[in-house]
Order: structure tokens, then C-alpha cells, then sequence
């Protein structure tokens, strides 16, 4: 219970969901799945069939492009991870999620997500909510690699993530920064302390 209670705190948080309304709508239909270092969570060719709040552990969302592979979200403790578009559109995903390190997850199928906004108004307001965070998010950071520079990048975001750079191998972050990886090596210069300085 206290695993999934992680998930009602975090809706707490995006809404005004009470305990009573989790425990009666929620909690019958999340699931708490675990999965090992490098294990794959969502293969791209398959369709996404979970939602996903990483309650331990980490997460990684690439693609290939050649014999590379593209990262475009890294999200640890506390953040939903999934793919949307195949969650939603019921299509085959473009996108691999892979556990960084041993991930537990409390996660809800699509079937069960479809079932539960269905059941009241408030529950379809709660999906609405979720989902409109999630795209104000994923726009705020599409903007970010648009118009900072590659340095202001890595800054603002070793400033807002100190402890990814301790957790994250160095060739994922480079790749989500969208730096190149001997760039980014340069910029490592910057930490001090896990402090960053910009003299």
C-alpha cells in the first residue's frame, strides 16, 4: 500500500482527488510491476498498454535512428513515465522504455484507465488534468532545446537535476540534452561541488 499511497500523493499534488475517491476508483485498478536494470518496460513496435508512475528506480524513453539511440526522456521517483501517443491513439509505439536502474512501477492499463474515467466526472477530470500536464511539460522542454544554447541546457538542467548526473550514465544525458557527448564532457567542467558555476 504504500508503494501505490506514492501515486495518490502525486495526484494530490496535479488535483484535489480525496483519499476516499483514490481508494474507491484508483486503487483497485493500479498494479505495482518491477522490472530490472536494463530491462525493457515498452518495446517500440508494440502498443503502450500501461500508464506509469515510477514509484523506485528509473527510466529511460528512446528511439533509434540509425545505430543510435535518441533519448527523449529520462524521469526518475515521482514522475509518470510512458508512451503517450501509442497509449492514447492504441497504435504501435515509436518509442522504447528501458529501467536505468531496478524500477518498481504503479502502473494502470489502458483498459482499466478507460474503464475508471468513464465511472464519474470527477475521474474523467482527473485523466483530462493528467494529460494537459503532461503536454505542458513535454512542450515546456521541446521549447527549451529550440531556443537555450547547448551550455544553457546543461546547466539549467544540472541546476534542476544535481543528482541525475550522479545516477544517469553520461552518453544518456548527453543524447537527452541533445549535446554532443565530447561537449558535454567539456560542460562537467561547470560542477563544482554539485554546485554549478558559470564564471
Amino acid at each position: 500500500m504504500d508503494t501505490v499511497r506514492a501515486f495518490m500523493i502525486y495526484l494530490q499534488k496535479l488535483s484535489d482527488i480525496t483519499e476516499e475517491e483514490f481508494n474507491k476508483h484508483l486503487l483497485p485498478v493500479c498494479k505495482v510491476r518491477r522490472f530490472a536494470k536494463k530491462e525493457v518496460i515498452t518495446r517500440a513496435g508494440e502498443m503502450e498498454n500501461h500508464f506509469n508512475f515510477i514509484v523506485k528506480g528509473m527510466a529511460r524513453k528512446y528511439y533509434k535512428k540509425g545505430h543510435q539511440e535518441i533519448n527523449v526522456q529520462i524521469s526518475m521517483e515521482g514522475h509518470m513515465m510512458l508512451c503517450q501517443e501509442s497509449f492514447h491513439s492504441r497504435q504501435p509505439s515509436e518509442y522504447t522504455i528501458e529501467a536505468i536502474e531496478p524500477t518498481t512501477l504503479v502502473s494502470i492499463s489502458y483498459e482499466d484507465a478507460e474503464t475508471m474515467f468513464a465511472s464519474s466526472q470527477r475521474m474523467e477530470h482527473l485523466g483530462r488534468i493528467i494529460v494537459t500536464y503532461s503536454m505542458v511539460i513535454k512542450d515546456k522542454w521541446q521549447m527549451q532545446l529550440i531556443k537555450m544554447t547547448p551550455r544553457e541546457r546543461f546547466v539549467s538542467f544540472v541546476t534542476k537535476n544535481p543528482e541525475l548526473m550522479q545516477r544517469v550514465p553520461q552518453k544518456y544525458l548527453a543524447s537527452y540534452l541533445n549535446i554532443k557527448p565530447e561537449t558535454f564532457s567539456r560542460f562537467k567542467h561547470l560542477i563544482r561541488n554539485h554546485q554549478v558555476s558559470v564564471e
